[in-house]
């Protein structure tokens, strides 16, 4: 019978296992949210790449297994960009393949106990690098962050309270390590339990000694979500539904009333008399609007995504205009080489422009508000420059329409669990078609989420909180001490592979002793 080993044989069957191994770690999100999944679902790659023939097959090993990861984070693109979302699969995957001749070379065959006790650091600082660079906006962007995946354990929120997401995927990456290490290399298990119980004891003391964000006030925010409005002239059919939902908000003394991502289809420069009908909103309301317009500019050229805050006399002049665009949704990258993924998707036609800077709006009642625009919530160093900038909420207009029958409304909310623990303020995440949601300062639920079947409007008392989170003062601490280890593990290896170059070569082997009678010594003699 067939052993797998011998099944593994295949380049092609290994690089499907491969694929299918790289895949498991998706299920650690929304919508299967097993969270705690995230912390065994790299052991089975890391099992195949260690036991790959030579380092360059391990290297196809962490190759395919990031275009399994990358095609499962982003299966709900096929639809829009079809064939388009393979290409991009693979080359996102190619940043996994160092990862890959990484695990064979440092636990490969039956590794000293020193390699296993480096390979539970650089492991998970390699796989931070890869993070960081495919954090690229151009490249896609941080979206499913292996630490994102921990949004809902209180715990990992205290966590990245002081080092952001990055510390918790540092530490997920080192647990997956440490238990393939218990489960493939028997010698070296002592290493295995002492990082295991060194996590622990990170995580404990960290939720012992972290500072907590304490409530100091509230708001109550109202989050208008008009749902799926399709058809000819959907944009005026929407914008007169989010008018309808927010008149129920009169007598209800809200504080900011807040609309989805494109709420408003026209820019209103243009379009008076939709600034005026917002205007009287807001003063039947009593509060100020925060609406998002996706619509050629009329001062300037070319479409921009912008949020406009609208006061009782119309737009009170703040506006920001969105910085980190989609690849492909809002513009193609290198587009004289990349435009013909129009021709076989829903890739952009025109490019949109981009913002120069960020802003803090204050929304009339001293509430001082940071906006962000849809993908840009993924930034945490977009929702950290805010905090530093002292906004008091932040945030994020969304719409994810296209993609409602998905995984990626409700992992695209889930991070607004993660921005508000980085940052120590909360934050709401808008959209038009769910799912909507607001989380506290210490990145808890503020209020149950809205659906992407509903179509209503609803209130939060929002908690606030003040103070400077550990991770808002040191910033991405956790990728810089990666890239350090990284540094070190390489001088290392290169300086001991000189000296290896520089040792002489052994000499003949010397002759036998010899008796005085010529005869070989024995032993004893």
């Amino acid at each position: 019978m067939k052993t797998f080993s011998s099944w593994l044989a295949s380049p092609w069957r290994r690089s499907a296992a491969a694929t299918v191994a790289g895949a498991l770690p998706v299920l650690a999100f929304p919508a299967p949210s097993l969270w705690w999944f995230a912390y065994v679902a790299l052991v089975p790659w890391i099992a195949l790449a260690r036991t790959a023939p030579t380092g360059r097959r391990a290297a196809f090993d962490g190759w395919w297994g990031g275009f399994g990861f990358m095609l499962a984070m982003h299966h709900w693109l096929l639809p829009n960009l079809h064939v388009f979302t393979f290409v991009l699969a693979a080359l996102l995957g190619a940043l996994w393949a160092p990862w890959g001749w990484l695990v064979r070379r440092l636990l490969g065959g039956a590794p000293p106990r020193g390699r296993v006790v480096a390979a539970l650091v650089v492991l998970p600082s390699a796989w931070l690098a890869v993070e960081l660079v495919r954090s690229w906006e151009a490249l896609g962007g941080p979206w499913g962050v292996l630490g994102a995946s921990q949004w809902q354990v209180t715990a990992a929120l205290r966590l990245a309270s002081v080092g952001g997401v990055w510390l918790l995927s540092f530490l997920v990456v080192l647990l997956n390590v440490a238990v393939a290490v218990l489960l493939t290399v028997r010698r070296a298990r002592v290493p295995a339990v002492t990082a295991l119980v060194a996590a622990g004891a990170v995580t404990a003391s960290v939720w012992a000694g972290s500072p907590v964000a304490e409530a100091d006030g509230r708001a109550r925010i109202a989050v208008v979500q008009p749902g799926v409005v399709a058809g000819p002239d959907s944009a005026d059919r929407r914008f007169d539904r989010e008018v309808r939902l927010t008149r129920r908000l009169v007598g209800q003394g809200v504080d900011l009333v807040v609309w989805g991502e494109s709420s408003v289809g026209f820019d209103l420069g243009a379009r008076p008399d939709l600034a005026r009908r917002l205007a009287a909103l807001s003063r039947t309301t009593g509060a100020e609007i925060l609406v998002n317009v996706d619509a050629r500019r009329s001062d300037r050229p070319g479409i921009y995504k912008s949020s406009v805050l609208v006061g009782p006399d119309g737009p009170t002049g703040d506006r920001y205009d969105k910085m980190r665009l989609v690849p492909f949704g809002e513009y193609i990258p290198a587009r004289s080489l990349l435009g013909w993924a129009t021709s076989v998707g829903e890739a952009a036609g025109e490019d949109r422009r981009r913002g120069t800077g960020q802003v803090v709006m204050d929304a009339g009642t001293g509430l001082r508000i940071g906006p962000m625009v849809c993908f840009e919530s993924a930034f945490p160093d977009i929702s950290r420059n805010l905090a530093e900038d002292g906004a008091d909420v932040l945030l994020a207009q969304s719409s994810t329409s296209t993609f409602q029958q998905s995984w990626a409304p409700a992992q695209h909310a889930s991070l607004a669990a993660l921005r508000a623990a980085e940052t120590g303020r909360p934050m709401v995440h808008a959209t038009l078609t769910g799912v909507s949601a607001v989380h506290g300062p210490d990145g808890g639920r503020a209020g149950p989420w809205l659906g992407t079947d509903t179509s209503t409007t609803r209130v939060y008392d929002v908690p606030l909180a003040h103070g400077t989170t550990p991770y808002v003062r040191f910033g991405d601490w956790p990728l810089y001490a990666a890239l350090l280890v990284l540094a070190a593990w390489v001088t290392t290896e290169t300086v001991r592979s000189v000296r290896l170059r520089r040792r002489p070569a052994p000499g003949p082997p010397a002759p036998h002793a010899r008796t005085a009678h010529g005869s070989p010594a024995r032993p004893g003699h």
